[in-house]
């Protein structure tokens, strides 16, 4: 089974490690876990991409 996908709004604090792309498209960028999730280029919400591999996106 498919793990269900990770996203979250700007302004949040971000929940795990890792790249993150605008689900309405965009660069993607890396955020830190509890750092805030910048404002996306075209509006709507953040994904998670590519988790980092550390303890802190745990």
């Amino acid at each position: 089974m498919a793990k269900k996908p990770v996203i979250q709004s700007p302004g949040e604090p971000a929940s795990h490690s890792g790249q993150w792309r605008p689900v309405k498209g965009g660069n993607e960028t890396t955020v830190p876990k509890g750092k805030t999730l910048p404002p996306t280029p075209k509006g709507g919400d953040w994904q998670l991409v590519d988790p980092s591999d550390n303890d802190s996106g745990r």
